[in-house]
């Protein structure tokens, strides 16, 4: 059996406020180490929507998410993490000596007086419409995420929902698919305004077909999707002919193995306390989206702010004899802490 890797702070989630995590602790020469269930860095920035712009992180008018990625992992790369990635975080068992152990379902064990969980949304499923063979055309037609736009390039879409995530992929993929169905059962849009003003104004041109009070009810195909039928307010059902179908409801988060650990959760989310975003449990504390509080907002830029305090109190448990020496960047560099 291979021996544990022994670390200052174990990291679970390799997103963004995990990433950040890692140059914060570096900034004070503490050594991390992440675990994710995905098999690449950066969470569902990767996974998700990597070519989908970001506007709110400070100094970027606009940046795409796997670019932010490439940037927080050129950031933190002085400071050597290490990372166990495609496996899922299971167990935690606090140790004699006072540290905790973490086991992945695969058997890897790390251990470090600190944890920092930022899951994110935790373990996510996407949100299936109710259709009966929906599982058969899987990856043969139909995709809940879109990890490559150019898969979709010349091709014919049906996109179905009515939110922030259906609307702008409607509007990114409008200059690259031959035709875009997209469809949604009300007349409204939960999304924002100014984006449901460019899918109308889409419309509008030609350059898709919007379709609403309407929903998909049924698929077909032989080898992949041929056709998805369309149950509309007001006409019979009927078929449209597309090569790919990307129903665009959401995620449904679940905590996971974390759910076990003996953290107060309070709907799916882990309480802190906002001084340093600790647990119930000393040692282990809980930032980015998968945690709560009053007030809390799920930006990554309070992710962001939240690692920052966090490392503070972790290099007291980890160095309980030494005083934390505040430096600035702007004076020292990034070579400065090393």
């Amino acid at each position: 059996m291979n021996n544990p890797i022994e670390t200052d702070i174990i990291i679970i989630g390799a997103g963004p406020t995990g990433l950040f995590t890692v140059f914060e602790a570096g900034l004070l020469k503490l050594r991390c180490h992440l675990i994710d269930y995905l098999p690449q860095a950066g969470g569902q920035l990767t996974e998700i929507y990597p070519k989908k712009p970001i506007y709110d992180i400070p100094g970027f008018p606009e940046v795409l998410a796997g670019d932010l990625v490439d940037g927080l992992m050129k950031q933190i790369a002085p400071f050597k993490p290490g990372f166990t990635l495609g496996e899922r975080a299971e167990t935690v068992e606090k140790l004699e000596d006072g540290r905790f152990k973490v086991t992945t379902q695969r058997g890897t064990k790390h251990i470090a007086p600190v944890i920092a969980i930022a899951g994110g949304l935790g373990c996510f499923e996407p949100r299936k419409p109710p259709i009966d063979n929906i599982v058969d055309f899987e990856d043969r037609g139909i995709e809940y995420i879109i990890k490559e736009p150019e898969l979709y390039r010349n091709k014919r879409i049906v996109i179905a929902g009515g939110g922030d995530s259906a609307l702008d992929w409607t509007i990114f993929l409008a200059e690259i698919a031959s035709e875009i169905f997209m469809i949604h059962r009300r007349k409204g849009f939960r999304g924002a305004p100014d984006s449901v003003e460019k899918v109308e104004k889409l419309a509008e041109e030609g350059k898709i077909k919007l379709v609403t009070e309407a929903q998909v009810v049924g698929l077909s195909g032989s080898d992949k999707l041929e056709f998805v039928e369309i149950e509309q307010l007001g006409t019979e059902n009927y078929n449209i002919a597309c090569d790919h179908f990307i129903p665009l409801f959401g995620l449904s988060p679940k905590l996971g193995p974390i759910g076990e650990w003996n953290l107060a959760i309070d709907r799916s989310a882990v309480e802190v306390n906002t001084f340093d975003y600790s647990t119930n449990v000393p040692g282990i504390f809980a930032i980015g989206d998968i945690n709560t509080y009053p007030g809390k907002l799920k930006l990554i830029l309070c992710g962001f702010h939240e690692a920052t305090l966090m490392v503070q109190s972790a290099f007291k448990i980890i160095h309980p004899e030494k005083k934390v020496q505040f430096k600035y960047t702007t004076v020292n560099g990034v070579e400065g802490f090393n």
